[in-house]
């Protein structure tokens, strides 16, 4: 039996052994597909194809599904944390398994650091057999993570048209009234999870950004800080290459000719040392304070 041709005609990522055995499987035939390697045994009779990613197995087996900045990811939206699982479970979960071994019964000890959101979904329908919908997974980041990188993703969201304005509303109903000025500093505009965590930094320091600025002789820009200091958040994906680098570097050139300063944080500068580089912002204004020209 082709399995992968299966799942495809089922429609799903992990299925039920009610499910593949209506479609003509045999218990034989499953026993025989996972000592082979064929289909992986996420939990009891829930199978799945070896290709599943490993987050959404571990979410599968534990009993419940891929959650927060996971599930967030997996929609191709961005969530910052990916290194560890986050699971959503049902209030009532019950029957919960070690996510690296079924066998055993989840304990604090067990769970390898995955992180377990325990709620009830505001919109269950949008979520399949091993992740939750997008609105769902935008609240519980807004609960979860830091502020600037729930904004990032909720951003983004919008950027890419994955929400809309009437869903904010959901994303934001179970926040308490303390933290729903957060929904007044988003910005559809932003492009990237980093454009948003900078921007947001900057504002609590106290100081003016625009974003997505025209630049007269350079073209369109990140952010501009004080009206004076261009400022481009640089990624790997974005910047790849020797024409790439050439072409940013003459952009900075043309600013600088205009008088703008240029400043390009990297994305792990940005998002894991975000200080740092307000601390380095506030340093290049106060420079342009003090300097004089000798001729």
């Amino acid at each position: 039996m082709n399995w992968i041709n299966v799942f495809e005609q089922i429609g799903c990522s992990v299925a039920s052994r009610e499910q593949l055995l209506a479609f003509g499987a045999s218990s034989r035939m499953l026993t025989v597909a996972v000592r082979g390697a064929h289909l992986l045994r996420v939990r009891r009779d829930h199978y799945a194809l070896p290709s599943l990613h490993k987050l959404s197995t571990r979410a599968v087996r534990v009993g419940g599904k891929l959650g927060c900045a996971s599930a967030l990811r997996d929609h191709d939206i961005f969530g910052f944390d990916s290194v560890k699982a986050h699971i959503h479970l049902e209030r009532d979960g019950s029957r919960l398994r070690s996510p690296g071994d079924r066998r055993r019964s989840l304990t604090p000890r067990n769970r390898g650091g995955d992180l377990l959101h325990w709620s009830t979904l505001l919109r269950p329908e949008e979520a399949n057999e091993y992740r939750i919908g997008i609105v769902d997974a935008l609240a519980e980041t807004l609960r979860c993570n830091h502020r600037w990188h729930a904004l990032a993703s909720i951003e983004n969201a919008l950027f890419l048209k994955r929400i809309t304005e009437l869903d904010l509303g959901d994303v934001f109903s179970r926040l308490p009234e303390s933290r729903q000025h957060l929904r007044k500093q988003l910005d559809g505009r932003s492009e990237a999870g980093q454009e948003t965590v900078l921007r947001s930094a900057l504002w609590e320091a106290g100081i003016e950004s625009e974003i997505q600025v025209e630049v007269p002789g350079v073209g369109r820009v990140d952010g501009l800080i004080e009206g004076r200091l261009i400022w481009e958040c640089d990624s790997r994906l974005a910047h790849e290459g020797w024409d790439m680098h050439v072409r940013d570097r003459n952009r900075d050139i043309d600013a600088a000719r205009q008088g703008y300063m240029s400043i390009r944080p990297a994305y792990n500068r940005t998002m894991f040392a975000t200080g740092e580089v307000v601390e380095a912002v506030k340093n290049l204004l106060a420079a342009t304070r003090h300097f004089r020209f000798l001729i």
